[in-house]
């Protein structure tokens, strides 16, 4: 200790007292940093060396813009939290980086550090290679187990692989001036509904907006017919084989949606439609109710996408066959992040992973995502607190929404393999284009199922 106390006296009087400090017995001692980070900022940090980490992110476009500014945010402090660290966002669309980029880095084994993952079935998959990192003790040692709601799709042989970003339902949006000017009511059957597409398709508008060239887009509405027809549990079964895409009412929900293009409730042309088009589709006035999930809501909400709609668009729930029968609504938590496994190799970077995990899921982070994004929080806030958030009509609307749900579902592409969900895609695109017929089509499909359950999960 003597050697040591004279070596600290030299760097006194040659650098400064802040590094003579360094050489204190407390300082040389000092962990790595708790769930405050406090330490990290420790004068023995100050010059860590620069290192680097990449978070892959789908928050593409003008429609996710408020998205984007909490996303940066976040990174802002988390950098701030850990001397040297560079954080690089790489933005990709969310189809893109799902079905080609993140599956082919995969399949590599390289995928990006911190990364937009879907939670059920891709979590799973990538889990099992052991390329995604286990959350489940990083979760207890910040407090945070029990305080983030909808861990399932991402929970596999009892560890957590990634953490939801927020939650939502899908449902209609519509034209509140619309049907106010035109005395119109809101639907409470799917009879209903259809009287008033009827109607409105003779006063000269397009009842439903849509784009098809992404099919889940479309499967929105089909998912939910289906639901109604066979019940929500029967999409679990496709993967177990306890139901096939060729049971009576699964033709008979597929039909239906059929049914809706041939009646003209849809935009000519719609199948080439990118997702945002239908949104604008709304905007212009061309038409008056669109299924989407609760996360266009923003959209809606935004003076620079809306315009003069500000204010006059509504929601609500696709309606059952019959009133006073239950309420079913997809509402599912799949959209969040995953880590790369490789990041518990550096201690800097697993720290990394602890501060974005804190940094993000805060009631601060998640309640900014409510009001500007109109995400639905992960995060277990007190009722008082989010309502008190929750000011806006539509956002009001959704809510009224969630709290009408009797059963709720995941969406289709969270139980279905990958292999199925493409074919579904296809085979559907071709239904709508007149090209296949639904009972054709989902034969076709069953098979692809068949040969997918007897393959590993």
């Amino acid at each position: 200790m003597r050697n040591r106390s004279i070596l600290c006296l030299i760097l006194l009087f040659i650098a400064a007292a802040m590094l003579a400090s360094g050489c204190d017995k407390g300082n040389e001692d000092a962990g790595p940093a708790g769930a405050n980070g406090s330490s990290l900022r420790g004068q023995e940090e100050v010059h860590a060396e620069p290192f680097e980490v990449t978070i892959r992110h789908t928050q593409v476009g003008e429609s996710k813009k408020f998205r984007l500014a909490i996303l940066k945010d976040v990174v802002r402090q988390t950098e701030a939290d850990i001397p040297g660290l560079k954080i690089r966002l790489d933005g990709v669309d969310s189809e893109v980086n799902r079905k080609e980029k993140l599956r082919g880095e995969m399949a590599a084994g390289k995928p990006p550090d911190i990364f937009d993952v879907f939670g059920s079935p891709d979590s799973g998959i990538y889990a099992r290679e052991g390329l995604m990192l286990d959350l489940t003790p990083i979760l207890d040692e910040l407090g945070l187990k029990h305080k983030i709601r909808g861990l399932e799709p991402y929970t596999h042989d009892g560890k957590v692989y990634g953490l939801p970003a927020g939650a939502s339902i899908e449902g209609f949006f519509y034209n509140k001036a619309y049907f106010e000017e035109k005395g119109l009511h809101l639907p409470r059957t799917l009879d209903q509904l259809e009287q008033l597409a009827e109607f409105i398709k003779a006063d000269g508008k397009i009842p439903f907006a849509q784009s098809s060239k992404e099919a889940w887009v479309p499967l929105m509405t089909t998912n939910n017919l289906w639901s109604y027809f066979a019940g929500p549990e029967i999409t679990y079964g496709f993967r177990s084989g306890t139901a096939k895409w060729t049971d009576p009412e699964v033709v008979r929900a597929f039909e239906k949606h059929k049914g809706w293009v041939d009646k003209g409730y849809y935009m000519p042309g719609e199948l080439a439609a990118e997702y945002t088009d239908m949104r604008n589709q709304i905007i212009s006035g061309e038409a008056i109710m669109m299924m989407d999930g609760s996360w266009a809501n923003s959209v809606f909400r935004d003076p620079d996408q809306a315009g003069d709609l500000i204010g006059k668009i509504g929601y609500f729930n696709m309606p059952p066959e019959a009133e006073g029968d239950p309420y079913i609504v997809m509402n599912d938590f799949n959209n969040g992040y995953g880590f790369s496994s490789s990041m518990a190799d550096d201690p800097r970077k697993l720290q990394t992973v602890k501060r974005f995990i804190v940094n993000f899921w805060t009631e601060e982070m998640q309640l900014r995502g409510l009001k500007e994004d109109g995400v639905l929080p992960a995060l277990v806030i007190d009722a008082e607190r989010l309502a008190d958030t929750v000011s806006d009509p539509l956002l009001q609307d959704i809510f009224n929404g969630v709290e009408q749900i009797d059963i709720s579902y995941p969406a289709y592409d969270a139980l279905v393999q990958t292999p199925v969900n493409e074919a579904l895609g296809l085979g559907f695109q071709q239904m709508l284009s007149g090209a296949a017929e639904p009972g054709a089509m989902l034969e076709a499909l069953q098979r692809t199922q068949q040969a997918a359950n007897t393959e590993l999960p």
